[in-house]
């Protein structure tokens, strides 16, 4: 069987039970994930030399990794050849781009040093969304940065994003779509803390510092993102979920959850529908943590699903901003992006072929059996088959067969950058004499 057949068959088992097959995968072309950038260069970014720091940790030398701007650039326009859709793509402010000879520090950011960005984005068509850099600085003071102690170290992150937010505005003005822009910071203790209270406090003000700034709120949507505890801060978090939700809430801001952020019992999708009750719209990064958070590429796993299910059956596609945060150095670069990619689209499908209304009437009728005998009965559905014929319609490789481009990738271009010596700014390759 071809695969329009094989499609042609699927969309009679799915209009058996009410769904509509054609609608569905007419929601996923219009829908659009963050793809974050520093899966291709580990987090390391443009704007220093340092090592990672700040909670943050990337495992593995997998050779081929970005190096420089138009390397990164390179890498994600592969991946989104392979992905189905229009997609926007996620920057960290340590990814601006300086010319040659010029070097602000990232509290004296400006909108120039992304207009690379902007104009990467306007010739491929997608949005970008951004955050605001507070990690891998000489500026974390102690494990801390918008609580600190020292308000010259508070005052320069404050001036941070609020340059951030200046920059997103320009995103969001330059490229006609909202700008979402998350702020996270690594603060916290290793041991127990003899004060919870004063971080948090001094970390409110930074926040209300740094909204004080007038912004266009429509189009730039400003998050505020948890965390339970990292490396160095194992005891105590100064922004956790509490204070997150409550600061978001009290201040018209977006709440964002990352479903590696939490205790191993606690499930994102536990927690969307509550949200979404207080909450106009909320952000979410979508990662797999396998020991608490350790950002593993996204799965076709049961939490993406019960996510993308949640999302979908509360009909909050428009109030949920999805982005992707996970960074894999052990494996290709490019093959992680893919998988992470097209897993949380494969998971709004699965969730976009679920008659939700005839289940929702089945659970408020009492009939719980016959809920869980649908919802395991979809399972063996013929899925595969509609995802095939998106991939096919978008112009993608189906099933495995898009592997077979990033091997040719890796081939012709991130083996010839193992062969490369990257001295200061200037990149002196060294290609082989075939």
């Amino acid at each position: 069987m071809t695969i329009d057949e094989r499609f042609a068959y699927a969309k009679e088992r799915y209009a058996e039970i009410g769904v509509d097959a054609e609608k569905a995968l007419d929601i996923l072309r219009s829908y659009s994930i963050s793809m974050h950038c520093w899966q291709g260069d580990d987090v390391v970014g443009f704007d220093q030399d340092g090592p990672l720091t700040g909670g943050i940790q990337t495992t593995g030398n997998y050779p081929g990794k970005a190096r420089t701007p138009q390397e990164l650039m390179e890498d994600i326009d592969k991946v989104f050849s392979l992905v189905p859709g229009k997609h926007k793509l996620n920057l960290h402010a340590c990814y601006a781009i300086f010319e040659e000879g010029e070097h602000v520090d990232r509290d004296a950011i400006e909108p120039k040093h992304f207009a690379k960005w902007v104009e990467f984005a306007k010739e491929r068509g997608i949005g970008l969304d951004f955050n605001p850099t507070l990690f891998s600085h000489e500026m974390v003071k102690d494990n801390l940065t918008l609580s600190s102690t020292d308000q010259k170290v508070r005052d320069f992150w404050v001036r941070h994003c609020q340059a951030c937010i200046r920059i997103s505005e320009y995103f969001a003005k330059e490229l006609g779509q909202p700008c979402v822009m998350n702020i996270w910071i690594p603060d916290g203790y290793k041991d127990i803390p003899a004060d919870r209270l004063a971080p948090r406090a001094r970390f409110k003000d930074s926040l209300d510092r740094i909204l004080s700034v007038p912004y266009d709120k429509e189009n730039v949507l400003v998050c505020l993102e948890s965390k339970v505890f990292g490396i160095g801060m194992e005891s105590y978090t100064v922004g956790s979920a509490e204070f997150t939700i409550n600061y978001a809430l009290s201040r018209g801001i977006l709440p964002l959850m990352d479903n590696g952020h939490y205790h191993p019992t606690e499930m994102v999708s536990d927690k969307i529908s509550s949200m979404l009750l207080f909450h106009e719209q909320i952000a979410l990064h979508v990662t797999r943590p396998v020991r608490w958070d350790s950002d593993h590429v996204v799965l076709f796993d049961d939490e993406t699903k019960e996510i993308a299910k949640e999302i979908v059956r509360n009909d909050a596609l428009e109030r949920v901003k999805v982005g992707l945060d996970f960074f894999d150095a052990s494996i290709n670069r490019i093959s992680a992006w893919v998988v992470g990619m097209r897993n949380f689209q494969k998971a709004l499908l699965y969730a976009l072929l679920t008659p939700n209304e005839k289940l929702t009437q089945y659970q408020e009728e009492g009939r719980l059996t016959e809920v869980m005998m649908q919802q395991e009965e979809l399972k063996t559905y013929p899925f595969g088959d509609v995802w095939d014929y998106f991939c096919e319609t978008e112009g993608v490789p189906t099933g495995e067969r898009w592997f077979a481009e990033v091997r040719k990738y890796e081939e012709n271009i991130l083996s010839r950058r193992s062969q490369s010596l990257l001295i200061g700014d200037k990149n002196y390759c060294f290609e082989d004499e075939r």
